[in-house]
């Protein structure tokens, strides 16, 4: 067994290719919602309510963990926390396979959601120990970007062959990859040694106003977009543009995820973090007007990948602020309770309105969510100004 000494540095290759792969197993919601809700109704002949089920289960699972190890973070060994969290996730997707039934396909969706979501807090705890987490996060978004291009692109055409149960062994392998690389590289945090001269109690300090108000809007924001992507492939459909241009417009949002990140990293230093949160959910609800309203396939297609573009440029500079105002970690370590608290609601809530509404209500619920958003980023904002811990952070 390799000591703490011998682990790679987050900064280093190996770290760096390892946090990548975790974050995309980890965050693979964000990309496979569309396919994993629109397979489960062509394929498995749920309603949209039932198949927007089956996803909620597990990002509530994902949260709930997250939310338990996020303030225990410093406790566990991040490493032996990730590898197995990957691991289960990896072997509850590959029991879904074969199954048809809710009674079974829910259970297992709930417990490979617990099982990832904690390996994705400690995933996402040790990029915010990063010298620069912004920068290490922007990378991670590079990385579930072309991600994204490879599974929007090739699933379509796995599924039209093979069946649906093969998206279930596509999320088993995913997760089993990341559960390998953990073994073989899952790097130290870089900055716990100069944390452990400052000693503890700046670990117990209470988080601040700043940082709640961000996670609350976080958590609005993810489940703006989840609400709109879960039924992306499926209003695609229903607007009669076809499978084939459906996909395409699949591997155009793909495609559209590899430019936010790192062009989030490139403007760190010239935009301030408060502004890009306080503006970028108002892009976020235009898009999901466009995207439940139009039918043009063109306006479909661009405003599904800006929707993308939008979330995860405004996210990235999230993330670095959390990783500013609490640098013991704890607030970067929930955010796959953020996200994933959102995101959980959002397959079930869209389901409900488009069985009883339709399409169109999923836009006008964004409009809705984007104002409670809008009104707690702007409210980190005020706070960062009076707090006095963010007196000493940079590009706030």
């Amino acid at each position: 067994m390799q000591q703490p000494s011998q682990h790679p540095k987050i900064e280093s290759a190996r770290g760096m290719a390892t946090l990548m792969i975790a974050h995309c197993a980890g965050m693979l919601d964000l990309v496979a919602l569309p396919l994993w809700v629109g397979t489960l109704i062509a394929y498995y002949r749920l309603n949209p309510q039932q198949a927007g089920t089956l996803p909620t289960l597990f990002l509530i699972g994902a949260s709930l963990s997250s939310v338990f190890f996020a303030s225990r973070f410093n406790r566990v060994n991040a490493r032996w926390a990730a590898v197995p969290g990957f691991a289960i996730a990896a072997l509850a997707f590959a029991l879904c396979y074969g199954q048809t039934s809710m009674s079974t396909l829910a259970p297992l969706h709930f417990a490979g959601g617990l099982a990832a979501g904690t390996a994705l807090s400690f995933t996402h705890g040790t990029i915010g120990r990063a010298l620069n987490p912004h920068r290490v996060f922007a990378w991670a978004g590079l990385a579930i970007g072309i991600f994204g291009i490879v599974f929007l692109g090739g699933t379509p055409g796995l599924l039209a062959r093979f069946g649906g149960a093969t998206l279930f062994i596509g999320f088993a392998a995913i997760m089993a990859l990341a559960a390998v690389m953990g073994v073989l590289s899952f790097p130290r945090p870089s900055r716990q040694d100069d944390e452990q001269r400052e000693g503890s109690s700046a670990r117990a300090q209470p988080l601040s106003r700043a940082v709640w108000y961000s996670i609350v809007g976080i958590a609005l924001l993810a489940m703006t977009q989840a609400m709109t992507l879960s039924f992306y492939e499926r209003i695609g459909i229903a607007r009669g543009f076809g499978r084939e241009l459906v996909t395409l417009a699949l591997v155009l949002y793909g495609i559209v995820t590899l430019f936010p990140a790192p062009l989030a990293g490139l403007l760190e230093k010239r935009i301030k973090a408060t502004t890009v949160i306080s503006i970028g959910p108002i892009m976020q609800a235009v898009f999901a007007m466009i995207v439940t309203h139009t039918w043009s396939y063109l306006l479909f297609a661009a405003s599904g990948a800006l929707m993308a573009f939008t979330i995860l440029f405004t996210h990235t500079f999230a993330f670095g602020l959390l990783a500013r105002l609490d640098p013991t970690g704890r607030a970067v370590a929930a955010t796959p309770a953020m996200l994933m608290v959102g995101a959980a609601v959002a397959p079930f809530l869209g389901g409900t309105l488009v069985k009883f509404i339709g399409f169109g209500a999923i836009g006008y619920a964004a409009i809705a969510l984007v104002a409670i958003e809008l009104l707690l980023f702007n409210l980190t904002r005020l706070a960062a100004r009076d707090e006095s811990p963010l007196e000493q952070v940079p590009a706030v």
